[in-house]
């Protein structure tokens, strides 16, 4: 058995699932079916369907593509059966069910962005950057009956700078979990499909990853600055972290303004004003925390696009008779 004859089911859906697919097929590795979500409305009028970025990169390279609805469905359980695959790689896909799991000879993985058992969930990489690490990485795991719960493959590392954002931590990840993946399944290859795996051990240390949602993303101003920096570095740029701003002074408006904030600076200047409170000083824009005044450097206001501090300043020279409401 080798590269060219080792029959592999790719699974995924998102921009960081198409750098491990590339370097499969650009490697000679035998990808004989790609499986991704079906195409999704978009527009204003959501009258146009837009397929996956791995659906576009297999239709390129004329790989077979399978878009189920259900995973479950019994004509695409038919469609995959067909392929007769010896592995089925995952990244970035969706939960899937044992009897597609289960299909493949040698069994199906997954590239999971974080060091497992730490950080199993949706959304790995933006809680590791919220949560101040300075390392995480990628993790090859064989699949169960549980979330990111199988037996462990490998792992790479990843060093994360105390100024990155998540966007950063993303496309290193990306790029390291494109190369773990080829890695794992050069080991089934070699190993015949009878793959070394460690099962994982759990501890009252685990860290979660859920899902995020807007409300996960409100910034509270009454924690420490430190922890209010890594959270919104955490969110940079997408989803983004947001602040309710609200008048401090008896001004007559109907606006209703939301701050987004993308990038900080720490400043070490302690302050004595209530946590949310916004100063100007020149060109430069602070919010107050629990402890220390946090620098905003990247924003963006309600109904305007994103700039930096100095250019909002130049027209919004108001923004001191605001607060942040959390």
């Amino acid at each position: 058995m080798d590269k060219s004859t080792l029959r592999i089911v790719f699974m995924g859906t998102p921009e960081f699932a198409v750098e491990s697919l590339q370097t499969l097929v650009e490697g000679g590795y035998n990808v004989v079916a790609v499986v991704t979500q079906p195409d999704k409305p978009v527009g204003r009028h959501q009258d146009t369907l837009q397929a996956s970025p791995v659906k576009r990169y297999a239709l390129e390279h004329n790989i077979p593509v399978l878009q189920p609805v259900k995973m479950k469905d019994e004509s695409f359980i038919e469609q995959l059966r067909s392929f007769n695959a010896d592995i089925q790689s995952v990244v970035a896909f969706r939960m899937l069910p044992e009897v597609v799991w289960g299909m493949p000879r040698f069994g199906t993985f997954n590239v999971h962005a974080a060091l497992l058992p730490q950080y199993r969930g949706a959304a790995p990489i933006n809680w590791a950057v919220i949560n101040g690490e300075t390392q995480t990485g990628v993790t090859t795991f064989f699949l169960d009956k549980d979330i990111d719960t199988g037996r462990i493959i490998d792992k790479k590392t990843f060093d994360i700078p105390d100024d990155a954002d998540v966007e950063y931590v993303y496309d290193g990840l990306m790029r390291l979990g494109a190369q773990l993946c080829k890695e794992t399944i050069d080991k089934v290859i070699e190993c015949d499909g009878d793959v070394p795996s460690v099962a994982q051990e759990d501890n009252d240390c685990l860290k979660p990853a859920p899902k995020i949602f807007k409300e996960t993303c409100e910034i509270n101003w009454n924690q420490p600055a430190k922890q209010v920096y890594d959270f919104i570095r955490g969110l940079s740029p997408y989803p983004g972290a947001w602040s309710s701003l609200e008048q401090s002074v008896e001004v007559s408006t109907k606006n209703k303004l939301v701050l987004k904030v993308f990038k900080t600076a720490k400043t070490g200047r302690s302050t004595g004003q209530k946590a949310g409170t916004i100063m100007v000083e020149g060109k430069q824009m602070f919010i107050a925390c629990a402890d220390e005044w946090l620098e905003i450097v990247n924003l963006q206001i309600s109904g305007k696009k994103r700039m930096n501090a100095n250019d909002f300043l130049n027209g919004m020279r108001t923004i001191e008779d605001y607060h942040c409401t959390k």
